[in-house]
């Protein structure tokens, strides 16, 4: 008889784990990189449906293999309110894409962990810290410098304010459809909960994407359909390692996103951040670390 194959001890775990986050991370930030450079061709409320359309059918094709079973009455019922708070989120997320410098929408939508926190506070009974409301000062203190740059630039117009604050309204109701994900995260399979985060949206979407329907071109086709597999493969990896490792250990890996941000804005869209945005950037990265620790 063969020797059982050992189980692989914690540090490998953890190290998978981070691979995994470093890796997922970086997907999802060239999927921001492409809803930019679609949302620069078609409208806005396509291009989301277009990424949930195509997520959907790239995640029910692995609901399809892994068989997870149907979703619970209650399943459905908590994550048709999270399809709801996932569209807003999108739709306000990939309009600042689409006005502003990819480094400052990522850097005032890195605000979500602060309103996590309160968010949490609020529905899942959880202690407000001193660190808490030092990280909302913060993150307030560091989208203050952002948007100041932008004016002592020349470049706060109505379009770029209006995008700023689709930014920050996206980071609101992203902690909010988060916390709601933390509240069921260990009832409902992950293939079920990514597969209603994609399908519903879609759902959701159909009939305002038809009323400003541009047909999209055969390279535009192509384009959309990376985009939703780039969805789907990033949320499945960040799940998949939240689940090996602490919160406190992958959740800092995601400010590598704004690393991905710089190198994409500036190959792709001919963007350079500004010392502004770097030091509004990491006050908002500080305070929301600190709110994440324990």
């Amino acid at each position: 008889m063969s020797a059982p194959i050992p189980e692989p001890g914690p540090d490998a775990v953890l190290r998978r784990a981070v691979i995994e986050a470093l890796i997922g991370v970086a997907i999802l930030s060239a999927m921001d990189a492409l809803v930019k450079g679609l949302a620069g061709h078609l409208p806005v409320i396509a291009v989301t449906f277009l990424r949930f359309a195509f997520g959907a059918v790239a995640a029910l094709a692995v609901a399809g293999i892994t068989r997870p079973g149907w979703p619970s009455a209650e399943t459905m019922r908590v994550n048709g309110f999270r399809a709801l708070l996932i569209v807003f989120t999108a739709l306000c997320f990939f309009y600042a894409l689409s006005v502003l410098p990819l480094a400052e929408t990522l850097a005032l939508a890195f605000l979500a962990p602060v309103f996590m926190a309160l968010f949490g506070a609020v529905l899942l009974r959880e202690i407000i810290t001193r660190r808490v409301v030092i990280a909302l000062a913060a993150g307030f203190s560091g989208m203050l410098i952002i948007v100041f740059g932008k004016a002592e630039t020349g470049t706060l117009g109505p379009q770029a304010m209006l995008g700023a604050i689709a930014a920050l309204a996206s980071a609101v109701t992203y902690a909010l459809a988060m916390v709601l994900l933390r509240a069921r995260a260990t009832r409902d399979s992950l293939v079920v909960i990514v597969t209603l985060h994609n399908l519903l949206p879609a759902i959701i979407l159909v009939f305002p994407a038809l009323i400003v329907w541009t047909a999209p071109t055969a390279l535009q086709w192509g384009w959309a359909a990376l985009l939703g597999s780039l969805g789907v493969a990033g949320h499945l990896l960040l799940a998949s390692a939240f689940k090996r490792a602490e919160t406190g250990r992958i959740a800092p890996l995601d400010y590598t996103s704004l690393i991905w941000a710089v190198l994409f804005g500036y190959v792709f869209f001919d963007e350079m951040p500004t010392l502004f945005t770097f030091a509004g950037a990491g006050l908002i990265i500080l305070g929301a670390l600190n709110a994440s620790r324990r």
